[in-house]
């Protein structure tokens, strides 16, 4: 236990032995500062979310919580971490912003949850970040790569996890510039920050110039065939994708009943293979060749000893559901969150995490590390390509490492981490 880093109020003297006696009975403990944080007790940690479970993004997102949930439950059944087990509250918000709002306040101030642990969506996000700020909850690993969740000084509290937008476009942008020099390349993204982050990337390493024609849509209107007639009008032939499953389905198929056949190529957001497919049903062979970014290791890659062992944990709790993409980023949260309070040890409070996290150490399956420190609350840097083939999404090329300014894309040589013995981390 790394104990210097604990914040710890001092004890209190007491007057009356019975007053100690009544202390002890309602779990005052040894560490005062832990007795009285939110959602922790001697034996549990209540932490929460809000995840689309219905609404325009629950496609494939919706399966993320299980997993995690399943993470959760494998370790609770092998006594927890630090003889606690964890509970995972889940809120449907319909990836409706003000629905998220509604729900983020009921996990803080009804539910009183020690954390919000993956909170999922660029716009539903952020409108809680100011809040969860306020109450000094941990806000921890956003299912978004938006840069917004890496701002230390304004949101103390909060922290990324997936390769942000950004740096995910740049190696495109980087693939795109060494295999599709001569192509012309456009771009249809989400209406919002996740859009802009991914244009910035794409930009930054092909020029202003470098994109061509830049599309937009909103969730809220499944639509998409004027965005995808101007891309055919202005002769685009690389078509990058910030959208979620569900757009992603939409502009594909739109795109076949326009004889539009551009090469694809999307960020891991809304590439996952399983959830895009099966949205398109019958007409998934229209990914074929359909290229992608990710920073997580493939579902398909049976040599991955993280993906034997999400496998097994799946099968085992969570009623053996589709093991997709969602299933290996949920676990991976999952694993992440242990990790932290494991590295924190059995005193725990809210600031003592986010301390914790701080100090950097996680690592977990991610293709390279993580980029946790106190100035910079990030989460993974860098992605690897993938390519649709038939009906798996094999990687293939370098792992390469960058961020969201102007830091070049450099191959990453360090090496993945493999998963310990039993599958929970002991630190």
């Amino acid at each position: 236990m790394h104990s210097s880093r604990h914040l710890r109020r001092p004890l209190v003297a007491v007057a009356s032995l019975s007053l100690i006696g009544t202390l002890a009975a309602c779990g005052g403990g040894s560490d005062s500062a832990t007795a009285s944080t939110p959602g922790v007790t001697d034996d549990s940690i209540l932490v929460g979310t809000h995840m689309p479970l219905t609404g325009p993004a629950a496609a494939g997102y919706s399966t993320i919580s299980p997993a995690t949930k399943a993470y959760f439950d494998y370790v609770n059944d092998k006594g927890g971490v630090h003889g606690r087990k964890i509970t995972y509250k889940v809120k449907d918000d319909g990836y409706n912003p003000a629905n998220t709002q509604s729900v983020v306040r009921e996990l803080v101030l009804k539910d009183k949850v020690f954390a919000v642990v993956n909170g999922l969506g660029t716009p539903t996000h952020t409108g809680v970040l100011d809040f969860l700020k306020t109450n000094k909850v941990p806000d921890l690993f956003v299912a978004s790569g938006s840069r917004s969740w890496n701002q230390p000084e304004k949101y103390p509290t909060t922290f990324g996890f997936q390769a942000d937008y950004t740096t995910e476009a740049k190696v495109q942008a980087t693939y795109i510039k060494e295999n599709l020099a001569d192509k012309t390349v456009c771009f249809l993204g989400q209406d919002d920050d996740f859009g802009e982050d991914t244009l910035k990337g794409l930009t930054q390493v092909l020029g202003e110039d470098g994109v061509k024609e830049r599309q937009s849509y909103v969730t809220s209107n499944t639509n998409v065939g004027p965005q995808i007639g101007k891309l055919k009008a202005a002769g685009c032939e690389v078509v990058s994708l910030a959208t979620v499953p569900g757009f992603t389905a939409l502009a594909v198929g739109t795109a076949a009943r326009l004889q539009f056949k551009p090469q694809w190529i999307s960020t891991s957001v809304g590439a996952d293979y399983s959830t895009v497919a099966g949205a398109l049903g019958e007409a998934a062979p229209l990914l074929e060749g359909f290229l992608s970014t990710n920073y997580l290791p493939s579902q398909f890659d049976d040599d991955n000893e993280w993906i034997t062992l999400f496998k097994k944990i799946n099968e085992d709790y969570n009623k053996g559901a589709p093991f997709t993409g969602n299933t290996v980023y949920g676990m991976t949260v999952g694993y992440l969150f242990v990790q932290a309070l494991q590295q924190n040890g059995k005193e725990l409070t809210r600031q003592s995490l986010i301390d914790t996290i701080e100090e950097g150490g996680l690592d977990g399956p991610g293709l390279m590390g993580l980029r946790f420190s106190k100035d910079d609350h990030s989460g993974y840097g860098g992605a690897q390509m993938a390519k649709i083939t038939g009906t798996t999404q094999d990687y293939f090329g370098p792992v390469y490492a960058t961020d969201d300014g102007e830091t070049p894309v450099k191959e990453y040589t360090e090496g993945a981490t493999t998963p310990p013995k039993d599958g929970i981390p002991t630190k």
